[in-house]
């Protein structure tokens, strides 16, 4: 039985695996330029988080239907589920869905649909956190906020906003309406940040986004001063360590700076980010950073009980309390 753990760093279009996206394009009559599933499995190498993109998004095409977003999540919790996932927060991205004349009901209402079903067919609760894309105008943004209201919590699935995609020229500033009109819906507010850009701008995600957990966030280290603000304030850091080694954001994964950023008391969780493309899920996260960075049992479970400490269930105080007494409880083998 894997380590119970919360997974909130998840980009449910990285979930797609290349069985799926055939799947998906023969039933949509989509034509992708890979013969077969192993050809598409080794374009999964990249130089950079651009590399990655430029794949990302061309492979959405096969996404058209309520359907295929249903049948895409309910892949991803099942897979979740047997590493050991109990909750997910999970990001989606609808400008790249909206640009392909797919509407935001379509992708909503067919996430939801498997979210719907999700802890009696899974046994994972989930919420569902709709991400803007930075190297997109911040008009953009808000138009996709205002198509978003009908889907709002608590009428609908979405607790949430995030900022994702290319970093580095897409300070958050940017987005600093967007996230203020966000904030007066009554909606969590993350981003990612110190990635591939700088400490700084998970500073700017904080002050001016009003950010309440950081997506990613290592390069933080460099900053001593911001360090101890995180530390301080107790600002949630979504880790993602294979996904860091595969972007080049990190050379080898020996070289994480996880064990550092644990010992200097950051609140630092362990997530897959995109994990078909990534190389694995959160449990395979787990089972990583334990083998190459020398983690304790201990360490481990004190990364799982972060989870559930970050998520976002402020409304159902007694679930968190079961899922971390689980993490309590967990006998390691």
């Amino acid at each position: 039985m894997p380590l119970p753990k919360a997974e909130l760093h998840l980009h449910i279009e990285g979930t797609l695996e290349p069985e799926l996206a055939f799947a998906l394009a023969a039933r949509n009559g989509v034509t992708l330029p890979y013969a077969d599933t192993e050809e598409l499995r080794k374009a999964y190498e990249f130089a950079d988080l651009q590399s990655f993109l430029n794949l990302y998004y061309g492979l959405m095409a096969v996404l058209r239907t309520e359907d295929d977003f249903a049948d895409l999540a309910d892949a991803y919790l099942a897979r979740a589920a047997a590493q050991g996932v109990r909750h997910a927060e999970i990001f989606f991205d609808p400008q790249a869905h909206l640009a392909r004349g797919v509407g935001m009901g379509t992708v909503v209402e067919g996430l939801g649909r498997a979210l719907d079903r999700s802890e009696a067919v899974h046994g994972v609760s989930t919420q569902l956190i709709m991400c803007f894309l930075r190297d997109e105008s911040a008009g953009s943004a808000m138009e996709t906020l205002e198509a978003a209201k009908p889907y709002l919590a608590p009428r609908g699935p979405i607790v949430g906003v995030g900022l994702d995609s290319a970093e580095v020229g897409h300070p958050p500033a940017k987005f600093a309406e967007v996230y203020g009109a966000a904030a007066a819906l009554g909606l969590r507010r993350v981003a990612h940040a110190g990635e591939e850009g700088p400490p700084a701008y998970i500073t700017e995600a904080l002050d001016v986004l009003g950010a309440e957990r950081i997506d990613h966030g290592l390069r933080c280290m460099e900053d001593p001063e911001l360090v101890d603000r995180l530390v301080r304030d107790r600002v949630p850091l979504t880790l993602c360590p294979l996904s860091n080694v595969r972007l080049r954001a990190v050379d080898v994964l020996a070289e994480h700076p996880l064990p550092k950023m644990l010992d200097a008391g950051l609140l630092c969780t362990v997530n897959s980010d995109d994990p078909a493309y990534f190389g694995g899920y959160a449990g395979d996260n787990f089972r990583a950073v334990r083998e190459a960075l020398g983690l304790s049992p201990e360490r481990l479970r004190e990364l799982a009980r972060n989870s559930f400490v970050a998520s976002f269930l402020e409304h159902d105080e007694e679930r968190r309390a079961r899922y971390i007494a689980e993490v309590e409880a967990y006998e390691f083998r």
